[in-house]
């Protein structure tokens, strides 16, 4: 999606806009329509073509309390728009669709195995992942920087599931149908979007998985241990539950580099603050992440009637809760539209709130801190070398095509030539309709 400062005249009716759309959000700007409503009325109630209602909400503090208060505000019945006033089959199997208690029992094993004190000892091998990634770049070539993120998460997320390398390019792109079916991208030969499929496919492998009792000490092993309540968890809840950590991490880290790295082509002088010294990779990561605001909406359904900023909201009413237009509130942000590698306090909600605050932040955000310190130590500017291509998602904010070329730092196109000539970090993906490792 376009970031855009306000101001001018819009390009359209805000009110006239389908925030349900998901090819709105590869040509269109969210953000306008999303300050029209913080302005006039952050908590609103919007339909969708098909005719269904929802609770629409645009403001910090408002989207804070849909996001901390699980009594009122249930995950239960799905997370997202697009299944709208359906039941999730999911529901109190899967961390994303469950409330407490199940929700802890679920999470709190896997928080702990993502902790930042556990993964400490993995920064080295995630500064590698990131630089055979950038090797690339000393050819002088242009180079679809948005494309090659995408195999970045499954370089540590895979290894630290145990799931084979050879399978990492297709469960990438599996993951990436889910969450972007209506991407041109995400379509088969025949035209048709592979929604189903891609999850078939995501489950089935997921299945084969976990099936083997073989003892694993990877994070689909911790999955086959757990407990929940008083009995021992059961092989659809560990399918479940791969499948969201898988997609969880392989939605946010790329999408947050690409738009990153689009924000410094516009603004050069941030990156050179941050070269200088004038900002810290730190503080540069967090503002990436309320600058990208990866993950667009959560959805939620009232439990009893209740009131929200003034307004009522009945019980079973679907909440979707706008983080994208809460990271650029005006009453929160100061001069939101702003981007600032420095800016401090940066109270973003990229990574959710309350229970369900991402259990994989802390890889993230080590992730993220791991790659633009290379990034730093290699790069003395990026610059354009094409068009930028968004994703057609109205979940996720993602950027799909990404060309740029970049002027490197003293010594480092050699660094990178050597790294180049060694094995490319991930395996070529296989035809979009071959079935490489599903029986």
């Amino acid at each position: 999606m376009r970031i855009t400062r306000p101001g001018g005249e819009a390009e359209q009716d805000p009110e006239r806009v389908d925030l349900s759309d998901p090819h709105f959000y590869a040509t269109g700007d969210p953000h306008a329509v999303w300050r029209h409503y913080r302005h006039k009325a952050p908590v609103t109630r919007l339909t969708v073509p098909s005719g269904r209602g929802y609770v629409s909400v645009t403001a910090h503090a408002e989207t804070g309390t849909v996001l901390r208060d699980h009594a009122l505000y249930t995950s239960r019945r799905g997370n997202m728009l697009s299944v709208l006033g359906e039941q999730d089959p999911a529901a109190d199997r899967m961390m994303v669709a469950s409330d407490p208690p199940v929700h802890g029992y679920l999470r709190r094993p896997v928080a702990q195995a993502l902790s930042a004190r556990e993964l400490a000892a993995r920064r080295p091998a995630i500064r590698r992942m990131a630089r055979l990634l950038l090797a690339p770049l000393a050819s002088g070539e242009p180079w679809d920087l948005a494309a090659a993120m995408t195999a970045f998460p499954m370089m540590f997320t895979g290894a630290l599931m145990g799931l084979p390398e050879a399978d990492w390019p297709e469960l990438t792109r599996l993951t990436t149908v889910a969450i972007a079916p209506a991407d041109p991208s995400s379509r088969d030969d025949s035209g048709g979007h592979q929604l189903v499929s891609a999850h078939h496919e995501l489950f089935d492998y997921f299945a084969e998985v976990a099936a083997d009792r073989t003892p694993r000490e990877d994070l689909v092993g911790l999955l086959q241990q757990l407990t929940v309540g008083d009995r021992t968890i059961r092989l659809d809840e560990v399918i479940y539950n791969c499948y969201n950590v898988l997609l969880g991490a392989n939605v946010t880290a790329p999408h947050v580099i690409a738009t990153t790295v689009n924000a410094l082509l516009e603004h050069p002088e941030q990156y050179r603050r941050l070269l200088d010294g004038g900002a810290t990779v730190a503080s540069a990561v967090e503002e990436g992440l309320r600058w990208a605001s990866p993950a667009t909406h959560a959805m939620r359904y009232a439990t009893e009637d209740t009131t929200l900023g003034g307004e009522p909201v009945r019980a079973g009413e679907a909440v979707v809760a706008w983080l994208g237009s809460a990271n650029r509130d005006e009453t929160v942000f100061d001069d939101p539209y702003r981007f600032d590698l420095a800016r401090t306090p940066n109270r973003h909600l990229a990574f959710g709130f309350g229970p369900h605050y991402c259990v994989g932040a802390p890889l993230a955000r080590i992730a993220l801190a791991e790659f633009f310190t290379e990034v730093t130590e290699l790069v003395e500017r990026f610059e354009p070398a094409g068009p930028v291509e968004h994703l057609a998602s109205n979940f996720i904010a993602g950027i799909k095509h990404l060309p740029v070329t970049a002027r490197l730092r003293p010594g480092a196109d050699r660094q990178l030539a050597r790294d180049a000539s060694r094995t490319t970090p991930h395996h070529p993906a296989p035809p979009r309709n071959e079935r490489t490792f599903l029986p």
